[in-house]
């Protein structure tokens, strides 16, 4: 005979098998109702995160993971400290100044970071993304520079035109103060996808920044690249400390992007799991409603002999079997979209001929997805609470039915 008696009962009454088909098509329901809940909740998650790593990566592209400020410092004895870290694979100098650049009339407020080429590249991954030139042509006394894309778009300028640097530092002359300017050459011409970067950076080697700025052999800070770029904030109070110069990470120079990013997560988080709290009140209803259809046969029940606590039991199983089995469907189905949502999301473009994020109007072109094991665990922990708290007061009501009641109805 099948044991226990109350999951047996429990499972009928979720798929009858004759008469009848009323409490198993609501089972049913609550089951798609819990699954789809599940499923968009981890897709949208697995999706900010895909944004979030994009941008991420895109950031630390072209930022250092670390920048120490060396001014007023002996910057190559401190290059050398910093060299002998464990979790150090790059460093290279930089000056960097605000200026003013010009072509063709357009004036546009730019950073402009003077940089050891070969080091640049061994820092960031300006090199990979480069569209035209060559990050190597920034050679000392050619006064070359490297501009973003969209800079160079605003300035109408490509690979070997010239545009003006005007420094807001003036030059004290006989006719009194103007400002310095000089020439530089289009030598290369990159694209990250960031606004801050591709429009508002140029390169120059940084011999020649220090001839523009006057700064002889003086350097603003080291720009430092690490193995593994989480090690930065646990790296930065140690290096502060043995060097004496205030340390700044990657995490500092965009805290409040990401701490943005994290509280929309997990205002997301709460908004959907609404729909699955949504789903576990519809459970609760199917099982009051089952309680109210199956009230002949619990009375008969009684008669026989099966305690309150037995019956109970019944409609913890039935609604516990019903809220984990589209629990478990609503994870797979959530894994499935997405670690598909590519593939989708091209299906739909060419179904209707249109794009969802253009590339001409959006830096990120497509639809990223990152699933991770903690999303996952942290929606099956709480759909699970949800699935085994909803048949709580069903299953009291139940066991409160009085047997002679319901066999006077019967």
């Amino acid at each position: 005979m099948f044991r226990p008696v109350e999951l047996c009962i429990g499972l009928r009454y979720i798929h009858a098998r004759r008469g009848n088909h009323f409490i198993g098509f609501i089972s049913l329901t609550a089951i798609v109702a819990t699954a789809l809940g599940v499923a968009v909740l981890l897709t949208i998650l697995s999706i900010m995160n895909g944004f979030e790593g994009e941008l991420r990566g895109r950031i630390l592209g072209m930022t250092a993971h670390l920048e120490l400020d060396t001014r007023g410092a002996d910057w190559p004895a401190l290059a050398e400290r910093v060299a002998r870290e464990p979790a150090v694979v790059a460093l290279s100098p930089y000056v960097s100044r605000d200026v003013l650049v010009a072509s063709r009339g357009v004036v546009r407020a730019v950073e402009v970071r003077g940089v050891v080429p070969a080091g640049e590249a061994a820092v960031t991954t300006v090199a990979e993304h480069m569209l035209a030139g060559d990050l190597d042509a920034l050679v000392a006394g050619r006064f070359g520079v490297v501009v973003g894309r969209e800079l160079a778009e605003a300035l109408g300028v490509t690979v070997g035109d010239e545009i003006m640097l005007l420094s807001p530092q003036p030059i004290s002359t006989p006719a009194g103060l103007v400002p310095r300017l000089k020439r530089f050459t289009v030598s290369g011409i990159f694209e990250f996808g960031l606004q801050e970067h591709d429009g508002g950076l140029v390169l120059v080697n940084i011999d020649d920044a220090a001839r523009l700025f006057r700064l002889g052999t003086a350097v603003d800070g080291l720009r430092v690249r690490l193995s593994d770029a989480a090690l930065a904030p646990a790296l930065k109070p140690r290096l502060a400390a043995a060097t004496g110069v205030t340390v700044r990470d990657w995490t500092d120079t965009h805290r409040n992007l990401f701490r943005a990013l994290k509280t929309e997560k997990i205002a997301m988080f709460v908004i959907l799991a609404l729909a699955i709290a949504i789903a576990a009140f519809n459970l609760v209803s199917i099982l009051v409603v089952a309680v109210t259809e199956k009230r002949g046969d619990l009375a008969m029940l009684g008669a026989l002999g099966m305690t309150p606590a037995a019956i109970t039991r019944v409609f913890l199983f039935q609604g516990g079997i019903t809220g984990i089995v589209g629990v478990l469907g609503g994870l797979a189905l959530g894994y499935l979209l997405a670690a598909n949502i590519d593939g989708l999301v091209a299906a739909v473009e060419n179904a209707f001929g249109f794009k969802i994020f253009s590339p001409e109007v959006y830096y990120i072109s497509s639809i990223p997805s990152e699933p991770r094991l903690g999303d996952f665990l942290a929606t099956a922990g709480f759909a699970a609470v949800l699935a085994l708290g909803a048949p709580l007061y069903p299953a009291w009501l139940a066991a409160r039915l009085p047997t002679v009641e319901g066999l006077h109805h019967e």
